[in-house]
C-alpha cells in the first residue's frame, strides 16, 4: 500500500491545506483528499507542484508499505471498467 504523509509534512512546515492549495493552484478538495489519504490516484503534475512548494523530495510525501493481503500472484486483482474483481 502507498502511504501518504502530506498531513505530517504540512504540520512540520506549519502550513495549512488552504495555503498549499493557493500556492500550488490545486483545488482545495483535491488537497484534502490527498491529506486524508482518500485518493486512489494522484496527478504527477500535482505531486511536482506540492514537492516544489514544500521544498521536499517525493519520498517525504509517500512511502510503500507491503500489503497485509496480497493483491498479486494467485491473489491477483484484475481491474475491469473501474471495478476491482478478484480473479480465480
Amino acid at each position: 500500500m502507498i502511504r501518504i504523509y502530506l498531513s505530517r509534512v504540512l504540520g512540520e512546515k506549519r502550513m495549512t491545506q488552504a495555503e498549499l492549495s493557493r500556492k500550488t493552484g490545486i483545488r482545495p478538495a483535491t488537497i484534502n483528499e490527498i491529506y486524508h489519504e482518500l485518493t486512489e490516484r494522484i496527478n504527477l503534475e500535482h505531486l511536482d507542484r506540492i514537492c516544489e512548494v514544500l521544498d521536499c523530495p517525493l519520498s517525504d510525501l509517500m512511502n510503500y508499505e507491503p500489503n497485509r493481503i496480497k493483491k498479486t500472484g494467485k491473489d491477483l486483482i484484475v481491474e475491469e471498467h473501474r471495478r476491482r474483481k478478484q480473479s480465480r
